[in-house]
């Protein structure tokens, strides 16, 4: 059997040759990677013996040449260091080399030779013409293909650090529209579930529809859509070929990756097959960042944002308005008897209570509205751009739909019933947060002092809080800055 020897040192390369010619091996030697890469490549041997860190052209680069070239990427491939150390066991490894033996163990070399080495019929792998340049030109192909999966692999990687699976998405479908063109990129997770597509605005709804069905998630997931013309407008009728790979993470499938490429396919199916390779792990740290932050800033009873959620919201809206001169409200809740309800119905019905005010309240709010836990049985809800007519046409609703609601007894009773009392204010210049909730809280105090099951307003600090006399506000109407508008 043919065996190709490259080593730089000329005295170690003539020993060891000497050996292996005593035991009936073929030997060509090589002083350096280049000249040796070139006789593998000319006649592919039974095995490649080189050293792993020769000048020029190393063993590590030679191995990942040869690992690239059909007609060399099954050949045996032993790499050979002075040291025997991790390091260089691990880039042996790293570099696809059959085994790495530490230069001065010529005798497990051999042993190694005879597990792995295999006769070849040489002449059905000739490479005629195959010379240095040749060579070169593969090499620097092969490095710089390289260089380009070790940039890629980096880039996703670095998604690791989004603090949700949504942004994380986002800068994936920056990073994928710099490397091809498509007309849609999805992604799914599977826990939690979601599904994000990055599409042309003109072409969103046929991209998702065709991302879906690719990704294999039902209508019921609700999308995540990035959208821009960095992805291709399109038809649907100029529907074409799609690549999709699933992601794994610690051997467990946890999401997929799917594109619709406009280009040759196969280049596509390469960068999807990269991008997969580490978005595993990158998707696995962003969601579980996302979880911790959810769990900091979420009420576990109710699902609500928590006090502290809430005041760096208020803050940041505080800042806002007095930028932009805009309107903004507050409203602070408290359940009525809340203290006879677990007295007489146990704390499981004064939690099942809280429950479904978690569920209502946000329900009769406004999409933009922020509903909140404040503590115990008070919640607290920020209005934007509404002034003190908005605000309490808001709260009444509120009021309303909480004295109509009608609430399960998990130790199987009556229904439990519940009635809330609401304080209401609104941003005046030079307000603070504290003073604004000051306000507010003070509204609260006097509806309970009234009777209850009402709503009270504090304009400013110096008022007496007073009654709201809004009644009514219909279901399916618009509240914003001009007051209660019916809905037509």
């Amino acid at each position: 059997m043919r065996i190709i020897l490259i080593d730089p040192s000329s005295e170690a390369r003539d020993l060891l040759a000497r050996r292996l010619r005593a035991l009936d091996y073929t030997v060509e030697c090589a002083p350096d990677g280049l000249s040796g890469a070139e006789l593998a490549l000319s006649a592919p041997p039974a095995a490649v013996i080189a050293d792993l860190w020769m000048p020029g052209v190393s063993g590590v680069q030679l191995c990942r040449l040869l690992r690239t070239e059909p007609a060399t990427k099954e050949v045996p491939i032993v790499l050979r260091a002075e040291r025997d150390d991790p390091r260089n066991r691990f880039w042996a490894n790293c570099a696809g080399a059959t085994g790495f033996v530490a230069s001065r163990r010529m005798g497990e070399l051999v042993r190694l030779l005879e597990k792995v080495a295999v006769a070849r019929d040489d002449a059905f792998f000739m490479h005629f013409g195959a010379g240095v340049r040749d060579v070169r030109d593969r090499i620097a192909r092969t490095l710089d293909q390289a260089m380009f999966e070790s940039v890629i692999a980096g880039e996703v990687r670095a998604l690791a650090g989004a603090c949700s699976v949504a942004r994380l998405f986002d800068s994936l479908s920056q990073l994928t529209s710099q490397l091809l063109t498509y007309r849609w990129l999805g992604l799914s997770t599977l826990s939690p579930v979601n599904v994000a597509v990055h599409a042309h605005p003109s072409s969103l709804e046929t991209a998702e529809a065709e991302a879906r069905r690719v990704l294999r998630v039902g209508p019921a997931v609700c999308a995540l859509s990035v959208v821009d013309g960095d992805a291709a407008a399109f038809s649907a009728e100029q529907a074409g070929p799609t690549v999709s790979r699933e992601i794994v993470f610690g051997g467990t499938p946890i999401g997929r990756i799917a594109l619709a490429p406009t280009g040759p396919i196969e280049e596509a199916e390469e960068i999807v097959e990269l991008l997969a390779r580490d978005l595993g792990g990158a998707i696995r740290m962003a969601a579980l960042v996302e979880s911790s932050q959810r769990m900091a800033s979420t009420d576990a009873l109710t699902q609500l944002p928590n006090r502290r959620a809430f005041v760096e919201n208020m803050r940041a809206e505080l800042s806002r308005t007095s930028r932009d001169g805009a309107s903004l409200s507050l409203l602070m809740l408290d359940v009525d008897r809340f203290k006879a309800i677990n007295d007489t119905r146990g704390h499981a019905a004064g939690d099942a209570v809280l429950t479904e005010l978690g569920r209502i309240l946000p329900k009769h709010a406004r999409d933009y509205d922020l509903v909140a836990r404040w503590g115990g049985e008070e919640f607290v809800v920020a209005l934007p751009s509404s002034n003190r007519m908005a605000a309490l046409i808001v709260a009444e609703r509120l009021r309303q739909a909480v004295a109509n609601m009608s609430v399960a007894d998990p130790a199987g009773g009556a229904p439990l019933m519940a009635t809330v009392s609401i304080g209401a204010a609104t941003q005046v210049p030079g307000d603070s947060l504290d003073s604004l909730l000051e306000r507010a809280d003070r509204a609260l105090y006097a509806a309970k002092l009234s009777g209850r099951d009402c709503v009270y307003v504090l304009d400013t600090a110096h008022d007496e809080p007073r009654r709201s006399d809004v009644r009514g506000a219909e279901e399916g109407g618009v509240v914003s800055e001009r007051g209660y508008e019916r809905a037509a």
